[in-house]
């Protein structure tokens, strides 16, 4: 067990300790911040203050974990041999930063508190990050600090046994439209026949009525296609269906419908089940319940976790409603159009109410590819160069590589062309 000094044990600090100790690296900690039970420990420990006890392993501690709420904060982003950091410490400290005020920062998302320009759905945009305009957006560094923490410990404890984890993938398959043609309600498919006929898109109106009379399959019915691949995989996918009501936003198939109800159904058979947020509900708690509630009726199962609609994260209020009604996980946390690391890590991590000063119990997965961030790249090669630095990115550092697929990813789209080759590479990696 690592035994940590410091002055003064706050929320912040057991948050953040137990994230990098615990969670990351697999050791136990402890706090204390009586000198006596320090100096009397005979196993892991060090020190987290302004000023070292002795010659201890010392990190010198900036303010930010001994803080409440939100202060301007000032610092400069420096590099720091492979990766970059901020919180810089003198000489004296075992470490060059402070990586716990870092992780602390990027962790709770405290720059998403501050003033900053969103876009047209009110979402937090990578452009606006500390990561992107430092350029360091593409690296977990949170994981990447606490494997420098490790091997600093390693040099002085020679003889402890550390944990290593193993690199794992957690794919997830986004659903908010199960079926292109099929299922979609009489009045959706007249007013799509309409808008093809009007538009002159015969072919579509061809593919509509092939689909209907049943002599095509529907575009987005790729079900069979990802059934079979998590047979293949030891990695378990995580699937997230849309049960809201139809709007503007969230073209949802109804749930009255009995087909859309056994594909729900039969994909909980062999892979997780979480809830996709429909837009109303984003800021509508009664709403989110009653979703949670259909979900949970058709699968006879609790929810894994949610995703919100239109990958949307209003932080706090978001989060907190997912707590309030006892969703476990979320796997929102990221961005649309950038490839890369919105929190800094590959590592689950909890959700930390800066407001209240607590963790919670929800338990964040910042997914770090989205299908659509990949429209960017032109040539299937390139897509995979990408792909593969992300992934060498995370199995650096042992972590979790989680990306984000829909249904229509692997249908027969042009601009899905290759997405099959993309999908089959991160599950072999």
């Amino acid at each position: 067990m690592l035994l940590v000094y410091t002055p003064q044990i706050t929320p912040r600090v057991k948050y953040t300790f137990k994230q990098v100790c615990t969670r990351i690296l697999g050791i136990p900690v402890n706090f204390t911040s009586t000198v006596e039970d320090f100096i009397a420990h005979d196993s892991l420990k060090m020190s987290y203050a302004k000023k070292p006890l002795g010659n201890e392993f010392f990190v010198r501690s900036h303010d930010l974990l001994f803080e409440n709420g939100l202060n301007d904060l000032e610092f400069t982003v420096y590099k720091w041999e492979e990766t970059k950091c901020f919180f810089i410490n003198g000489d004296i400290s075992h470490l060059p930063f402070d990586i716990f005020s870092a992780t602390f920062y990027l962790l709770s998302r405290y720059e998403e508190y501050l003033p900053h320009v969103k876009d047209e759905f009110g979402r937090f945009m990578a452009t606006e990050s500390l990561a992107f305009k430092n350029g360091f957006l593409q690296q977990p560094v949170v994981d990447i600090w606490a494997q420098k923490f490790k091997k600093a410990l390693q040099e002085k404890y020679p003889d402890y046994q550390f944990i290593d984890k193993l690199y794992t993938v957690k794919p997830v398959i986004d659903v908010p439209l199960a079926y292109k043609h099929k299922h979609i309600g009489f009045f959706n498919s007249l007013t799509g026949f309409t808008k093809d006929i009007l538009n002159f898109k015969l072919k579509d109106v061809y593919h509509r009525i092939s689909v209907l009379v049943g002599f095509r399959r529907d575009g987005y019915d790729t079900y069979k296609y990802i059934i079979n691949r998590q047979k293949k995989s030891k990695f378990k996918f995580v699937f997230f269906f849309l049960v809201g009501n139809y709007s503007t936003h969230d073209k949802a198939i109804s749930i009255q419908n009995q087909n859309y109800v056994a594909l729900i159904k039969h994909i909980s058979d062999y892979c997780l089940v979480g809830l996709k947020t429909s837009y109303q509900a984003l800021s509508n708690v009664l709403e989110l319940k009653k979703e949670k509630q259909r979900l949970e009726l058709i699968t006879n199962k609790s929810s894994v976790g949610s995703r919100q609609s239109y990958s949307k994260v209003n932080l706090p209020e978001a989060y907190r409603n997912l707590v309030e009604l006892e969703i476990p996980e979320d796997y929102t946390m990221g961005y649309i159009d950038y490839l890369g690391f919105r929190a800094g890590t590959c590592s689950p991590f909890y959700f930390y109410d800066l407001d209240y000063e607590i963790q919670t119990p929800l338990k964040i997965n910042s997914y770090q590819l989205l299908d659509f961030a990949l429209l960017k790249t032109n040539s299937l090669l390139d897509k995979e160069q990408k792909v593969a630095q992300l992934v060498n990115e995370i199995k650096n550092v042992n972590g979790t590589f989680i990306p984000v697929f829909h249904n229509y990813t692997f249908s027969d789209e042009p601009k899905w062309n290759h997405f099959k080759i993309i999908f089959k590479q991160i599950l072999n990696a």
